[in-house]
């Protein structure tokens, strides 16, 4: 069954330049210039995959709008913002909103497409029966690999894919440090390190959301990020 990938894009010439290329590769393609139109086909049907800019035609901040409403309609759905806007603050924002990658519109199409295949790949294990071999367990923390879905005391914690492969990573080997690229390659991702470092920030939120005294990924400045285990005596 063909992937339905949604991009929403306000220029038509780079819309239909990535809408001809997903094509190519077997994917079906929708193609919204603005916010209102897609959210009227999401309300009716949601795509397996959206690819969002930030500004939508009058819209300076459109994208994330349309990100936070996508995001509170499915919580795995991957989303990727491509965008000329290339500064921390919205790389940050759009990962807040739930987005699952932040990519510029300068990256390579070979580079896009690989990406998208990725969070495919992804996707693709959630539906496999959970078996105890792909369960990952540490203290109060499940991680179940088939479903990519983490648990803190019995508590679903919401991670997008990006951030569920992170905390999978510093969790496979707890107390080792995890280098920023160690984790982008672990995580499958491509980005700068100030995108690593919001994408843990965010984790931590959520973690801390479901328990306030959460602190089992510690920053080692230089270097990168460790998973600790809690000593027994203070749960």
């Amino acid at each position: 069954m063909s992937r339905r990938i949604a991009i929403v894009e306000d220029e038509a010439a780079i819309r239909e330049n990535y809408a001809d290329v997903l094509r190519k590769q077997g994917y079906e393609v929708q193609t919204y210039a603005n916010r209102k139109d897609a959210m009227s086909a999401f309300d009716l049907r949601l795509p397996n995959l959206a690819i969002i800019d930030i500004g939508l035609e009058n819209e300076i901040d459109g994208g994330f709008t349309l990100c936070q409403a996508l995001r509170s309609m499915s919580d795995t759905l991957p989303i990727i913002f491509l965008t000329a806007r290339d500064n921390d603050f919205d790389t940050v924002s759009g990962l807040r909103m739930g987005a699952d990658d932040y990519l510029t519109k300068d990256i390579s199409l070979p580079h896009l497409t690989a990406r998208i295949a990725a969070l495919f790949r992804r996707l693709d294990v959630i539906d496999q029966p959970p078996s105890p071999e792909s369960l990952l367990q540490r203290d109060q923390l499940v991680l179940d690999v088939g479903r990519l879905t983490v648990q803190w005391d019995g508590h679903p914690i919401p991670l997008t894919v990006t951030e569920f492969w992170m905390v999978h990573a510093l969790v496979k080997y707890p107390g080792h440090v995890k280098s920023r690229q160690v984790l982008m390659q672990e995580s499958k991702i491509f980005v700068d390190g100030s995108t690593i470092t919001s994408h843990i920030k965010r984790i931590r939120k959520k973690f801390i959301q479901v328990d306030e005294a959460f602190d089992c990924i510690e920053t080692v400045y230089g270097m990168g990020y460790r998973w600790n285990i809690v000593p027994a005596s203070s749960h």
